[in-house]
């Protein structure tokens, strides 16, 4: 069994043929999938995903690399978050490529999830791009290690990751660890420990090889466990089973199997 910790089916290549997207899933042994919050007006879309099915999860969060976006409030991401089907705060953070120049309104926005997710007790999830030394910064300042969480779709030093796992988070990896270029990936998916590793599709985005240049989507997170299986020397099983156990303690509203 294999869950996909972090995927965005709302959007329109995959939302516009769910059944597929889900038999695939079930074809391939993927129980679960998050289904990740990144604005106000995709979040019904979301959260219409995770009540239609009882395999589907939701999180509820604005990503950082839109300056125009709708904010949430820290009560309104609390009151969200009381919905059963919402496990986690996000998909929030810091983005250096996308944004630049005075970003304090970045760095409030990311305050401002870490907070609602201390207050209700949910886990993070944490995008940071070309900005890691801020965001694990902030992630200090701001206590993120009461609420805990996941660095998704990691593509930084083992140095970072280190800094995030000391902060008690999870390392999620995505289809980019496949990619034969991806040689600090691969040295962090070597080394994080196997009960603090989760794997992910990301999809529509990041296709693992061999798909990739296609439509990502959560079946697809079989052959990110196989490739990380295979540069840690263990069986494809074990690492399986160890994200997934992963993925339901980390977030715990969701009932394990």
């Amino acid at each position: 069994m294999l869950v996909d910790s972090h995927c965005h089916i709302n959007f329109p290549d995959l939302a516009a043929r769910l059944p597929e997207v889900l038999a695939n899933m079930r074809h391939n042994g993927v129980s679960h999938a998050l289904v990740i919050g990144v604005s106000r007006p995709k979040y019904p879309e979301v959260l219409a995903l995770a009540e239609a099915h009882d395999n589907l999860y939701a999180t509820v969060g604005v990503h950082p690399d839109d300056p125009d976006a709708e904010e949430y409030s820290e009560d309104e991401l609390v009151a969200h978050a009381a919905h059963p089907k919402v496990v986690g705060i996000g998909e929030t953070g810091l983005d250096y490529h996308w944004c630049q120049g005075d970003l304090a309104w970045q760095h409030e926005r990311f305050r401002t999830h870490i907070r609602a997710a201390r207050r209700v007790g949910l886990p993070l999830v944490i995008h940071t791009r070309e900005s890691a030394a801020d965001t694990v910064q902030l992630m200090r300042e701001e206590n993120a290690g009461e609420a805990g969480g996941v660095m998704h779709c990691f593509t930084e030093s083992w140095e970072v990751a280190q800094q995030a796992l000391d902060l008690g988070f999870y390392i999620s990896l995505s289809g980019i660890v496949t990619f034969k270029n991806a040689l600090q990936v691969k040295e962090v998916a070597q080394k994080v420990p196997l009960d603090r590793l989760l794997v992910e599709t990301d999809s529509p985005y990041l296709a693992p090889v061999p798909f990739r240049g296609k439509t990502n989507e959560p079946a697809y997170v079989k052959h990110v466990a196989e490739h990380i299986a295979e540069l840690r020397g263990l069986s494809f099983e074990a690492v399986a089973e160890a994200t997934t156990d992963n993925f339901f303690r980390l977030f715990a509203k969701i009932p394990r199997p």
